[in-house]
């Protein structure tokens, strides 16, 4: 992957937490990724705030203030001594999010003022548009996210895109009414500005948990993009070793497995049990 020599094609998805008290992770979380990491191999973080109005739940991690940056400093570096890879997952959740979560209660900022049409349980707040002259500043708050995440030690940035920018998915309601050709779109731009790599929700994961039989196919995007490609949703070791023969990706990234199995890469070397 360019500069970084990967030992395998075992990649931890990012998976949210939620025990960031204070928007800080917290020292105990330098042993769950230590569990997962593996001499070569490639980690992505949980998702990430860019700013105060970025999180989405209670207790997210973020990496816009001096003590976070700090807090995650001796996670990255245990990481680093286990020989693994780590990138910082930065996110904002847009409307994903509750008044709780933003500052002085305020409603959270979308690009559209739109609620959610199916939340019975309101666990989202009807959110703001952002005027157009406040784009910059979120634009700007990637930014210093960005450079603060180097300031930490990690390897790279991932800019969290979710359901809503894997082109099939439906998730939220940001379902697509072209996704074929939003796919290629997606890749052509990204190679502009010659990104390290791609990582991707497949089309049959058009919810969160359930896998669907689909028609639909990464491949073309994947071969649109210059850069690396990784594939995740609800892969097993065996279609994913089946992705990677018939050159649909590079990397296979796993998030439930890798949760009950910290020792996963070793598991698939072995084809050992694995945890439910």
């Amino acid at each position: 992957m360019k500069n970084f020599n990967l030992t395998h094609r075992i990649v931890m998805a990012p998976m949210a937490r939620m025990r960031s008290y204070g928007n800080i992770p917290q020292p105990r979380v330098a042993l769950y990724y230590c569990q997962r990491t593996t001499p070569g191999g490639l980690l992505i973080s949980e998702a990430t705030g860019v700013s105060e109005t970025a999180m989405a739940y209670q207790n997210m991690p973020g990496i816009w203030r001096k003590e976070q940056i700090e807090a995650w400093k001796p996670i990255v570096d245990a990481v680093h001594s286990h020989g693994g890879i780590f990138f910082c997952q930065l996110w904002h959740a847009g409307r994903v999010s509750h008044q709780d979560c933003q500052p002085n209660g305020e409603s959270p900022v979308s690009s559209t003022d739109k609620p959610f049409a199916d939340d019975p349980s309101n666990e989202f707040t009807p959110p703001r548009r952002l005027r157009t002259d406040e784009i910059p500043t979120i634009i700007n708050d990637f930014r210093l996210a960005a450079r603060n995440a180097t300031e930490a030690g990690f390897d790279g940035v991932e800019m969290h895109g979710a359901h809503g920018l894997s082109p099939f998915a439906d998730y939220m309601e940001s379902g697509d009414t072209d996704p074929k050709r939003l796919e290629l779109y997606m890749a052509k731009s990204l190679n502009r500005f010659e990104i390290l790599y791609c990582h991707m929700i497949e089309p049959r994961m058009k919810t969160v948990s359930e896998i669907f039989e689909c028609r639909e196919s990464l491949t073309p995007m994947r071969n649109a993009f210059n850069g690396t490609f990784i594939v995740a949703g609800g892969y097993t070791r065996e279609d994913g070793n089946k992705a990677v023969a018939e050159g649909r990706t590079d990397f296979v990234a796993y998030g439930r497995l890798f949760l009950a199995n910290p020792d996963l890469p070793k598991r698939f070397e072995l084809n050992a049990p694995l945890n439910k």
